[in-house]
């Protein structure tokens, strides 16, 4: 997939490319790291790559699931698993677990086929407002893109943290884009 969201023919298209995009661009943090690199905490917080990739996969997976409307249960303990790699999982596990969700939430968007369907609001966070009982599917995708694309930047900053790598250096390689005088692809050191 290259750096830019290919032309889109419509909203729904457009949403879904940019989520795509936004999904590639995290996995490509993971792209070369051993196991304990990407499980690494090199900043002042809890998160690492494998964590993050975990967590925007449940993230997406669980407004799907409300979208749908399907029940369910609040799992806190489930929910801080989710932003740590455990011993037994692999990146690869990790990331055709995010490929699922990513072919669901496909199917699920292209299923409704209209951007306005309602999504009921969860009044029982602080964060979500009180003045209104429902998302549109529009604004849950708008807002999968923006905490993908957040949580992207936090990867981006752990991994560079790790190993100097960064995301277009990670994509040439990825890619496997010939070096330029001004990029060059990353290389395991």
């Amino acid at each position: 997939m290259p750096g830019q969201v290919r032309p889109v023919t419509d909203e729904q298209d457009g949403l879904l490319a940019y989520l795509a995009q936004m999904r590639y661009v995290l996995r490509l943090t993971a792209f070369g790291l051993t196991p304990e690199q990407l499980r690494a905490t090199p900043s002042a917080s809890t998160l690492s790559v494998a964590g993050l990739i975990k967590h925007c996969a449940a993230t997406e997976e669980s407004w799907m699931t409300t979208v749908r409307g399907e029940a369910q249960p609040v799992d806190y303990a489930a929910y801080a698993a989710n932003f740590v790699m455990a011993e037994d999982e692999t990146i690869e596990e990790i990331l055709s677990g995010y490929d699922r969700i990513a072919a669901e939430t496909e199917k699920t968007v292209t299923g409704l086929a209209d951007l306005d369907h309602p999504v009921p609001i969860d009044h029982s966070v602080p964060w979500n407002p009180r003045d209104a009982d429902f998302w549109s599917l529009r604004w849950v995708l708008l807002h999968l893109i923006q905490e993908t694309a957040r949580h992207t930047g936090h990867a981006d900053v752990i991994r560079e943290t790790v190993d100097g790598a960064s995301a277009y250096p990670l994509m040439a390689a990825a890619e496997g884009w010939p070096e330029t005088a001004w990029l060059k692809p990353w290389t395991k050191s």
